[in-house]
């Protein structure tokens, strides 16, 4: 089973840079697309590739945010969050499978000013936590794939040391994810097989970041506890600019989307 996730930061403009044509060679059986800023009556044809089934779930707002997930293989059901403010922001959606549910989410921002982090933080805190709390005492298996606009370690940030106050690296932020990881059990899947040090998945588009990969790993498949050591390979593609973020490619022991 391969998954792909990728913060598209707008779904047009990355078919303009090959996104589509680069996705017809990569055998994926999922693929969870963040930040699509499109409705679904501005996307022709292109933008429903073939040998899939492609779910949109765009923002209230044109322009805006926007989830979407392509497969291979028809979900049992595709469902919203819980949460009727993600929704209207278009910022979550599951594909339920037999054996497994696809998640594309995509995590507030806090960097435009502090209601907005303040925001995120209840969410994560208030919201999101015991959300997972559930899955994990259900027993589900799930794979969150997205944007959580969250560094982890120092390691996961080119320049630690002049970001830790800002949006994205804070304290707060770091720890929200050890809470997850350490207490939780859920599994940073990209972590399980890939330790090398400068693994970035986005960029700022200012200065030279990407010249000089001055960038955060703030992308993940985030894997629920009981799909521990079934990661098979993680890879951060970077032969091609589609985006400020990365396609990051997972491939995984087993097909849970088969029966």
């Amino acid at each position: 089973m391969r998954i792909i996730t990728i913060n598209v930061n707008g779904i047009r403009a990355a078919e303009k840079k090959g996104f589509f044509n680069w996705l017809k060679i990569q055998a994926a059986d999922v693929v969870c697309l963040q930040e699509i800023k499109a409705q679904e009556q501005q996307l022709d044809e292109k933008f429903y590739p073939k040998n899939y089934h492609c779910f949109y779930q765009p923002a209230e707002k044109k322009g805006y945010s926007g989830t979407a997930i392509f497969s291979k293989i028809k979900p049992n059901k595709i469902r919203l969050s819980p949460w009727k403010d993600i929704n209207f922001e278009g910022r979550f959606l599951q594909a339920d499978f037999d054996n497994l549910s696809v998640v594309s989410i995509y995590i507030h921002s806090g960097s435009s000013k502090q209601q907005r982090q303040d925001l995120k933080m209840e969410f994560l805190s208030q919201r999101f936590l015991p959300y997972l709390k559930k899955i994990k005492q259900k027993k589900q298996k799930i794979i969150f794939c997205g944007d959580l606009n969250i560094v982890h370690k120092r390691r996961d940030i080119k320049n630690f040391s002049g970001n830790k106050n800002r949006s994205g690296c804070l304290p707060e932020e770091r720890a929200y994810l050890d809470i997850l990881f350490d207490e939780l059990g859920f599994i940073d899947g990209f972590r399980e097989v890939n330790d090398e040090n400068e693994q970035y998945t986005w960029w700022s588009n200012r200065g030279q970041a990407w010249a000089n990969n001055t960038g955060w790993r703030i992308d993940y498949q985030l894997l629920s506890p009981n799909l521990k050591g079934l990661v098979k390979s993680a890879t951060i593609y970077k032969a091609q600019r589609f985006s400020d973020h990365a396609p990051l490619l997972m491939s995984y022991k087993f097909n849970a989307l088969s029966p």
